[in-house]
């Protein structure tokens, strides 16, 4: 049972950058109370002062600003669901599940928001699906229906979350173990909280969860508290799907480094610029020299001494200074953000052609991401029709326009595109649904499908 707990050699290797990856993503608190795992100690330095300068660490946190830029930007339209078939019990769920797809009151949309959102930080993201354990197994599909033993539901984890896998001749995931932990109490009167731990096993069929409880006093065996065959066991698929990013479209993998020199140049500044602040009494004399110098203090000079301050002249504050702007704008180029490392920072003027072009460029950036969210959701959302055996066809679009500008232009392209008078009705079908779900994309699923319905059957009449 032990072996339920070893962890995958790549999954060791990577824990450091990934914790790394977070607290540079997160920042404040999180990040200064670590702040020695990321600020450099100088050869030799006196532990006094770098215990000093770890008081008074400080953080700008560009790349969590710009990951979030790119979230918000994405998911500025939200994804649209599109499904048909005649299947009503099976549009019902769907319609249900987009506004609660993981029995938290969660939205597909804003799942999703979160799975990309942390691809970005540490390159994938992971989404389980599961359905609600029943005591008696149904015997039709109205009972299943009746007792919410179809109604599937998903659960995020993190890259630190999965920690040993393996995978079958085809690259799909042959098994994998999960781990979570949290505090827990028995009940409000317990004197201690105690650390659980559980270990989810699931293969192709069957899945396990094991719980280890720990407390200050001592650490309980790994005992199996569950088993049983999971929701997508027909289909011989291990029921967890990875969100995961290109290496080259990976922002914090790509900025990270930039972002911690960034950190230790700008404290070593700060710190400069502060004992800048407080000068120095040079005393020029050949005598021996063994006054207190004070501000309750007076010193005595003889006739050929000289007494003066250190001043640091600034040469290199100005040099430190033009490295710091030059690495913020590195930071923003490697994340395809080239509008804002042109920025005022650097000097340099830009046109509005120029600007338009590099925004053209995260553009593109962004529709990749868009592509991932749109598959990894058609993926997920697919095996659970399939699993529940619903005759429907779906399929996601949207996430592919960031601009939002004036909606009537996009009434005018498609009046255009219609006025070619091209015999195809479905062409016109598809034209009318996605101007609808653009102008009221922020409705229900629910009221989307009404929509698409009586389009349907609207050019069915004609």
């Amino acid at each position: 049972m032990q072996e339920i707990m070893l962890e995958h050699p790549d999954y060791a290797a990577r824990k450091t950058m990934l914790r790394r990856y977070r607290a540079l993503y997160v920042g404040g608190e999180q990040l200064r109370q670590n702040a020695s795992e990321y600020l450099t100690r100088r050869q030799k330095e006196p532990l006094d002062v770098y215990h000093e300068r770890l008081d008074k660490v400080y953080y700008e946190n560009y790349v969590g600003s710009i990951i979030d830029w790119y979230v918000a930007t994405l998911f500025r339209r939200e994804p649209l669901l599109l499904v048909e078939g005649d299947d009503q019990r099976g549009k019902a769920f769907v319609n249900g599940f987009a506004d609660n797809c993981d029995r938290k009151g969660t939205t597909v949309t804003d799942f999703f928001r979160k799975q990309i959102l942390e691809a970005l930080i540490v390159g994938s993201s992971y989404v389980l699906v599961d359905f609600p354990r029943s005591t008696h197994s149904p015997g039709n599909r109205a009972e299943e229906e009746e007792t919410g033993a179809s109604r599937a539901y998903l659960v995020d984890y993190t890259a630190e979350q999965l920690i040993n896998w393996h995978y079958d001749e085809f690259g799909a995931y042959e098994w994998v173990v999960l781990k979570s932990t949290y505090l827990t109490k028995d009940s409000v009167r317990e004197a201690q909280w105690q650390r659980e731990t559980r270990y989810f096993y699931y293969d192709k069929t069957k899945f396990e969860v094991y719980r280890q409880r720990s407390s200050a006093a001592n650490d309980a065996a790994v005992e199996l508290i569950d088993s049983g065959q999971h929701g997508l066991a027909r289909q011989q698929r291990v029921p967890l799907f990875e969100l995961k990013i290109p290496e080259g479209l990976w922002l914090m993998n790509k900025a990270g480094l930039l972002q911690l020199e960034h950190f230790n140049k700008s404290n070593a500044l700060g710190w400069a610029l502060t004992m800048g602040l407080f000068a120095t009494p040079v005393v020029y004399s050949e005598r021996e020299w063994n006054q207190i110098i004070g501000e309750s203090y007076y010193i005595q000079l003889g006739p050929q001494d000289r007494f003066g301050w250190t001043e640091p002249e600034g040469t290199v504050y100005q040099i430190a200074a033009n490295n710091l702007n030059r690495l913020q704008e590195e930071i923003y180029r490697v994340c395809y953000l080239l509008s804002q490392a042109g920025g005022p920072l650097s000097g340099n003027a830009q046109s509005g052609l120029s600007k338009q072009r590099d925004f053209a460029i995260t553009q593109e950036v962004l529709r990749a991401y868009g592509d991932v969210v749109k598959d990894s959701i058609k993926r997920v959302l697919r095996a659970i029709l399939e699993a529940r055996q619903d005759r429907l066809c779906l399929d996601v679009s949207g996430m592919d326009e960031f601009d939002i500008g004036d909606f009537s232009g996009e009434i005018a392209d498609a009046e255009r595109l219609l006025g070619l008078e091209m015999n195809s009705e479905t062409l016109r079908k598809q034209v009318y649904k996605k101007l609808a779900f653009k102008y009221l994309c922020d409705v229900r699923q629910e009221v989307k499908d009404q929509i698409s319905c009586e389009i349907d059957k609207g050019m069915e009449r004609k």
